[in-house]
């Protein structure tokens, strides 16, 4: 058994085709990420899937209100335009893993 801290790795992504890496794999990404409220984080989009689940707080995207317990998915392209009501915590699983796949995108509105 190896026995690793969360903040050992980049942001809070633990599995992927990075390192450092808990597991280094090709198929998926995953990573819990925090965001302090009112965070700027740019309009964007990735090639792969990404699966979401809302741990804590309060995410505006899309002109919907995400609260914690939520499960959303953007789909390949999907342009992501998150607007942080509180701080929030959430699990993160991207297929599949690319470094370096998010791309600056023009906000939908």
């Amino acid at each position: 058994m190896r026995v690793t801290k969360l903040e050992h790795y980049h942001r809070g992504w633990f599995v992927g085709n990075f390192e450092p890496a808990a597991l280094k794999t090709e198929q998926f990404e995953v990573g819990i990420l925090t965001h302090k409220k009112g965070e700027d984080w740019p309009c964007h989009y990735h090639t792969g899937y990404e699966i979401n689940y809302l741990i804590s707080g309060k995410i505006k995207m899309h002109d919907t209100i995400l609260n914690a317990g939520d499960v959303f998915m953007l789909e390949p392209y999907e342009v992501a335009d998150p607007e942080f009501l509180d701080d929030c915590t959430v699990v993160v699983v991207k297929t599949p893993s690319k470094p370096g796949d998010k791309y600056t995108a023009q906000c939908p509105n």
